[in-house]
């Protein structure tokens, strides 16, 4: 039976059952035993009976009681189930408590990203820009929580004085938030997009700070710099030679092991090119003249550039560039010589690009590309090698034709005598 309930009469129930209200459809007393009582919304829906409790008495008043049931039975008439929509809601307010921060996230994606990397730096350099820059501003915001504003408020202090820095930063940011979107950790648009965004709020940086190239030597001064390189009695300066002749990154040649050397091919793995693919280098007379001069300095040693057993660090080379030629870059000989494949020679820029082991960008190109063009590579260093000693005389290719369905084109070449590859 319904009863009108005041708190008085609520005090005075000593009998276990249920006591409906007379005021609020639905909404029960449930008496377990004296002192131990609970508010109770009794209901159907879908043609199941349901009870959804409303929390305990006294603790919920009698009006707060009613109000919620009231609330509930408008929930009911809309044909939503009250315990569902509870249920849903506590899940959500779990997660939203589960999500990480910012800070927690950026680790998390570093230590997962960073065995993808082909520099081990990488990782430092992204811990140290976010620990800088985006931490102190978002590092305890949950990651969903971040928006155009917070961005904004990171890049601004910094995108005029250092763009370069700036501009990597947001890069960095795009990429981890991108990360949680597709982790369904955050909805809407990455705050952090340049294009159609930030590009809108934000300065270019090429307008800012425009591109510095690697300064390089214009190759026609390339004989007179590796003449004086020879004279330079250090590990360092046969490293920069054997460098520039092979037209290697600083860092394929800093960890070159001697075991990587079989005859006259030196065979870079992956693991240390920046394309993350195995690279083969054709060895002409000099270099290996200058790997056996290297292994008589350091006879025990892995490394075929050395000090006592351990390879050369990352500014010997460069030290020894700033003291023959004071504001020039090892890597900007890599352009000095692709300047001398297109104005010197008839050699094709494909295999010039694939000596200095780019990658190829048309993906259709890519996919079909099987071989390394190894045997016209030989030829080309061959080539620049002369060139770098001056030996303009011994050139292998004096013609090219271009074939009408071929992008490659079509060596015609001379043999050197004593050669064993053919063109």
């Amino acid at each position: 039976m319904q009863i009108l309930m005041n708190e008085n009469s609520i005090n005075s129930i000593t009998n276990r059952g249920r006591y409906p209200d007379a005021v609020v459809k639905n909404l029960q007393l449930w008496v377990k035993k004296p002192g131990n009582m609970y508010w109770i919304l009794r209901f159907k829906i879908d043609g199941d009976r349901k009870d959804m409790s409303l929390g305990a008495c006294p603790k919920i008043s009698l009006d707060d009681a009613r109000e919620l049931a009231i609330l509930t039975n408008k929930q009911i008439n809309r044909g939503i189930n009250p315990i569902t929509e509870r249920n849903n809601s506590k899940k959500k307010r779990l997660i939203e408590t589960e999500l990480p921060t910012f800070k927690a996230f950026a680790l998390d994606y570093i230590e997962k990203r960073k065995g993808e990397w082909s520099n081990a730096k990488h990782a430092a350099q992204w811990l140290t820009s976010l620990q800088r820059h985006a931490f102190p501003i978002i590092g305890k915001m949950k990651i969903k929580d971040i928006e155009t504003e917070h961005i904004l408020k990171i890049l601004n202090p910094i995108w005029e004085t250092t763009t370069h820095t700036a501009f990597r930063l947001r890069g960095r940011l795009e990429r981890i938030l991108a990360r949680a979107t597709v982790l369904k950790l955050r909805n809407g648009m990455n705050p952090a997009l340049w294009k159609g965004h930030l590009q809108e709020i934000l300065n270019s940086p090429s307008k800012i700070s425009p591109v510095k190239h690697h300064k390089a030597l214009a190759y026609e001064d390339l004989p007179d710099f590796m003449k004086e390189l020879k004279e330079v009695d250090a590990i360092s300066a046969l490293a920069l030679e054997f460098t520039i002749l092979n037209v290697n990154r600083t860092s394929e040649v800093l960890l070159a092991m001697r075991a990587e050397i079989i005859g006259d091919t030196w065979t870079i793995p992956s693991h240390r090119m920046k394309s993350r693919v195995e690279h083969r280098v054709p060895l002409c007379n000099r270099s290996l003249e200058i790997i056996q001069i290297a292994a008589y300095l350091d006879k025990d040693s892995q490394y075929i550039f050395s000090r006592k057993g351990k390879n050369l660090s990352q500014m010997s080379m460069l030290m020894m560039m700033r003291r023959l030629r004071p504001g020039f870059t090892v890597h900007g000989c890599r352009s000095s010589f692709r300047d001398w494949v297109s104005e010197e020679t008839l050699h094709s820029p494909e295999v010039a690009e694939m000596s200095l082991a780019h990658t190829i960008k048309d993906k259709v190109e890519s996919a079909y590309r099987r071989g390394d063009l190894f045997k016209r590579r030989r030829l080309l260093m061959l080539d620049w090698e002369n060139y770098c000693e001056n030996n303009t005389s011994d050139y292998c290719v004096v013609a090219l034709e271009r074939s009408n369905h071929s992008r490659l084109g079509v060596v015609v070449g001379v043999q050197k005598e004593g050669s064993e590859e053919n063109a």
